[in-house]
């Protein structure tokens, strides 16, 4: 058995500092972006937890209808945030959501009654980097 800790890709701050009110639109979208691009492969976290993150407060719904507009040919890995409790909030009859399943599906987790187990799934970046495997 392997027992060499891994390292998490970046670490980000239990949570940024609040940007300040007179923040333009595009700072806060970078700032979202940063915390986002961050998220590893097979990890989630809630809109909420994104958005306290990136020091977007309580902008949930905000994050939400950001994501909903990046491009199709984004790189930032949207799939990862769902809603609160590991809800999936996509439809799963809809393109966006078959696609989000399919991603999520294709990075080991499971989903069951549309919700993905946080506990075990979720993206946690102020605990320790190294586990041990």
């Amino acid at each position: 058995m392997n027992r060499t800790p891994r390292k998490q890709a970046e670490t980000v701050p239990e949570h940024a500092p609040a940007l300040p009110s007179t923040a333009s639109a595009e700072e806060r979208r970078a700032a979202l972006y940063l915390v986002l691009a961050a998220i590893p492969e097979g990890k989630v976290i809630a809109y909420g937890e994104l958005a306290m993150l990136a020091g977007l407060g309580r902008a949930a719904r905000w994050v939400g209808r950001t994501l909903s507009q990046l491009p199709e040919d984004t790189r930032l890995p949207w799939h990862r945030v769902l809603g609160a409790g590991g809800r999936l909030s996509l439809p799963a009859g809809s393109v966006p959501g078959a696609e989000q399943r399919a991603r999520l599906r294709s990075e080991g987790l499971t989903i069951n009654n549309e919700r993905v187990d946080m506990r075990r799934h979720g993206w946690r970046p102020h605990e320790p980097a190294d586990t041990l495997e």
